[in-house]
């Protein structure tokens, strides 16, 4: 099914019952519930900082505008929130997507209150920020401006190019060193681009991106991420040389995990897709994190454990030594926060 990452909506295990189509004859042709096109629902919540307390995530808040995503990223750790909202973390997740068309007062609000102490935010911890539906809605762009407005710093991690279009406000938030931008490269391969995870950008379109965010005194890094054994393992040196190239000043990773349902969305991708190496990748998945493709340990759920996840991490470090000896990101800045987002006579 092309344009679509997960090829069918798992049943959501918070249902008691379900509803399917099924073609045992094995017709190629797709029904609108099959094959969704993009619905759009809102959600008017009262706080948009998410709060985390997990040891291995650098920052402790995030906002999310959307939650699912166009992307349709087979392996997404997004996908298991979805059923949450009483939809399927397949087809559903990469159609059905809840948008926060308040977020960025609400986010005012939050930032204005006297308890708000300044540090970093995470834009965004869940579903990419810049997927497909932030041209039309702008909601992300909102975002930038209540952080150049409070100048509280933000970290950004996206796959797709349309972060390009804010570059205004990245390079104002840049200017007073409160702005980090990520883009999240998997693969070089298009064709494999192009089923693991459809609508994202080219990796040419995301260096193209960190080139230009660059020029404009942007700092921004890379993101190895996913790495997947059989399908992307070896690409970790041409990643990282090329990220280096177009001018990222950091880089990092993280392996594989198949929690809940995307297990079952991942493995039935793969043997649709890669037949060949469907079983190989599904071993070597548990192999990184003790004999489960689910994990959730924290000493080893990003980076795996065992020979085959040392390998991996050694790799990478070989691969960061060579292509970002003497690079690195400047700090963040947390001294110029604007209480109540107001001027003063020394703001400069």
């Amino acid at each position: 099914m092309k344009g679509k990452g997960a090829q069918y909506n798992p049943t959501n295990p918070f249902f008691k019952q379900a509803v399917g189509q099924y073609h045992d004859e094995g017709i190629d042709e797709y029904t609108q519930e099959e094959r969704p096109n993009r619905t759009i629902f809102h959600e008017s919540p009262k706080n948009v900082l998410s709060k985390n307390n997990s040891p291995d995530l650098q920052f402790t808040y995030s906002v999310n505008p959307y939650q699912g995503c166009e992307h349709g990223c087979v392996y997404c750790y997004a996908r298991n929130s979805h059923t949450y909202w009483g939809f399927s973390a397949g087809l559903d997740f990469e159609s059905k997507i809840i948008v926060k068309d308040k977020v960025a007062a609400l986010l005012d609000a939050q930032l204005s209150k006297i308890s708000w102490k300044p540090q970093p935010i995470m834009l965004s911890g869940n579903t990419d920020c810049y997927q497909p539906i932030e041209k039309d809605l702008k909601l992300t762009r909102g975002i930038l401006e209540v952080m150049l407005k409070y100048r509280n710093p933000v970290s950004i991690i996206t796959k797709n190019a349309l972060i390009l279009r804010d570059m205004d406000l990245l390079q104002a938030l840049a200017e007073k060193s409160l702005v980090h931008v990520y883009f999240s490269i998997t693969t070089l391969d298009e064709s494999l681009r192009a089923k693991l995870e459809p609508r994202t950008a080219t990796a040419t379109k995301k260096l193209n991106a960190i080139r230009e965010l660059s020029a404009l005194g942007v700092p921004v890094g890379v993101m190895n991420a996913p790495i997947i054994p059989g399908l992307n393992d070896t690409e970790v040196p041409a990643i990282l040389k090329a990220a280096s190239e177009h001018g990222a000043l950091a880089a990092g990773y993280t392996v594989v995990r198949l929690n809940g349902q995307i297990r079952e969305i991942f493995e039935d991708w793969i043997k649709k897709s890669f037949p060949d190496r469907a079983e190989k990748t599904m071993n070597q998945i548990k192999e990184l994190h003790g004999g489960k493709a689910n994990d959730t340990d924290w000493e080893r759920r990003l980076h795996g454990a065992g020979n085959y996840a040392l390998m991996i991490d050694q790799l990478f470090h070989n691969s960061k030594k060579k292509y970002f000896d003497n690079k690195k990101m400047p700090p963040l800045n947390l001294n110029i926060f604007r209480k109540g987002g107001n001027y003063n006579l020394f703001d400069i």
